[in-house]
């Protein structure tokens, strides 16, 4: 009874967020009415010493990342710098290679920091134009977005800022930059395979004689001839932020040390900071605002004259992130606290190989809430000292943990409710129906990546 209790909360979430409802007001309804099944009298003191203790926890410590990445990715908007990217891209590789270029759009920006909401609106307008001048079907720009923008600059290569990759820092004691060697061979997996089944689409649609398409909605107005920034300029953010953050990351250890403790009154007691917990962090938010200073210092102009409206948005959207983010940390803690969680956790004990165990966990609790960082944030929460000593038992480094843990968050993440595919689609003017099928692809692909991560380190070594 006790685990079909868990089973049904992480059910009725999963049922709510499909349905569009916000996980935010339900994922405590959910966690409570769990604990309501189980022992009615425990419901209050797990609210507010368990649910919102976890959930201003997680707050406390990412927020500033989401609300910093959502500002870099507006104000790198407002200057140009993104549509100048864009339009160099496309002119170095050519129209007619419409895949790989919006492909490598999306890179550039969310590698550089850009959120990937910020990037789908960016490079939708380029993207449509592309393929009704090659007369590439519209319904496969999702799929070639999602693999752009969803995968690789997500939580695979090495040093990215997303916040599935900083997420297990705090849990790993690790950095950004973790198991670098096997994070790019994921990555390179993802996006061969990813681009040769994208190219095999388009292919096999312009041998049915299947065009554009007429009729569509959400269209985009043909792209204004404008005075464009600098492409190398517009790069410049992009590649400063991830040069400080790796600065930051060697930087930071050697200045704080090991504990840091400081009394700005004589005589009060002091702060103490466990530094390895929160040099991740210090470090992606130290090269996000310098990110932001930079873009500033190169299009003051434009950015200032609209800085104050563009913003809003961008900080409304970092607030609902992180929020609905922070919501799924507080239900995975209270679950993790209910006595049916002992059977499922007894059940991934079964998987032996401590590394597969963790991918399972995480890329399944993904899935269920549709979010990388929610079901990361619910499996870490829940398990990661199960994880580090099975770890530590196997001479596994805590590295390789830290990099399967985040690919397989981008796992099954992708499934129809989660937020990013919806407004994906909708930003698009598509319909599950008619895309749907390519971003699973994709969605497949990734998660059979984290495996490929898996046997490549147990065969090597490599880290």
């Amino acid at each position: 009874m006790s685990f079909l209790i868990c089973l049904g909360a992480l059910a009725f979430l999963m049922l709510v967020a499909y349905r569009g409802f916000s996980v935010i007001l339900f994922a405590p309804v959910a966690a409570l009415g769990a604990v309501l099944l189980t022992d009615p009298v425990a419901v209050p003191p797990i609210f507010t010493g368990l649910f919102m203790d976890k959930m201003v926890g997680f707050v406390k410590l990412y927020f500033p990342v989401f609300l910093l990445g959502a500002v870099f990715g507006k104000v790198i908007e407002l200057s140009g710098f993104s549509k100048s990217i864009v339009s160099a891209v496309i002119a170095l590789i050519g129209r007619e290679r419409a895949v790989m270029s919006i492909v490598l759009v999306c890179l550039l920006l969310t590698y550089g920091g850009v959120s990937l909401f910020v990037v789908v609106f960016a490079v939708y307008p380029f993207a449509a134009e592309m393929f009704r001048q090659s007369d590439i079907p519209k319904r496969l720009i999702p799929g070639v977005i999602a693999l752009g923008a969803f995968t690789v600059t997500m939580d695979s290569l090495p040093g990215t800022p997303q916040i599935q990759n900083i997420i297990p820092t705090t849990f790993f004691k690790t950095d950004a930059y973790a198991a670098p060697w096997l994070g790019t061979i994921g990555a390179i997996f993802i996006l061969a395979v990813g681009i040769a089944y994208l190219e095999w689409r388009v292919r096999a649609a312009a041998a049915r004689g299947e065009g554009y398409g007429t009729g569509h909605t959400n269209e985009p107005e043909a792209i204004a001839a404008e005075s464009l920034p600098n492409p190398l300029i517009a790069l410049l953010p992009l590649v400063m932020v991830g040069v400080l953050n790796k600065v930051f990351t060697l930087a930071i250890p050697g200045l704080y040390g090991t504990s840091h403790s400081v009394a700005l009154t004589p005589g009060a007691k002091p702060l103490v900071t466990a530094v390895p917990s929160v040099a991740g962090i210090w470090a992606v938010e130290g090269a996000l605002l310098a990110g932001i200073l930079i873009v500033l210092a190169f299009a003051w102009k434009p950015v200032s004259q609209r800085f104050a409206e563009g913003t809003k948005a961008a900080i409304g959207g970092s607030l609902l992130a992180s929020m609905n983010t922070a919501s799924e940390y507080g239900f995975g803690a209270v679950i993790a606290a209910l006595p049916g969680f002992l059977v499922i956790a007894d059940a991934l004990k079964a998987i032996p190989n401590p590394l597969v165990n963790e991918a399972i966990t995480v890329t399944t609790l993904a899935g269920i809430t549709g979010s990388a960082s929610g079901g990361m944030s619910i499996a870490l929460a829940a398990m990661a000292d199960q994880f580090i000593a099975a770890a530590n038992a196997n001479g596994i480094p805590m590295e390789v943990l830290h990099r399967v843990a985040a690919m397989a968050s981008g796992g099954m993440d992708t499934l129809p409710h989660n937020g990013a595919v919806i407004t994906l689609l909708g930003v698009t003017g598509l319909t599950h129906r008619q895309s749907y099928g390519d971003i699973f692809a994709i969605t497949c692909i990734k998660t059979l990546a984290v495996f490929v991560v898996i046997a490549v380190y147990y065969l090597t070594g490599i880290v």
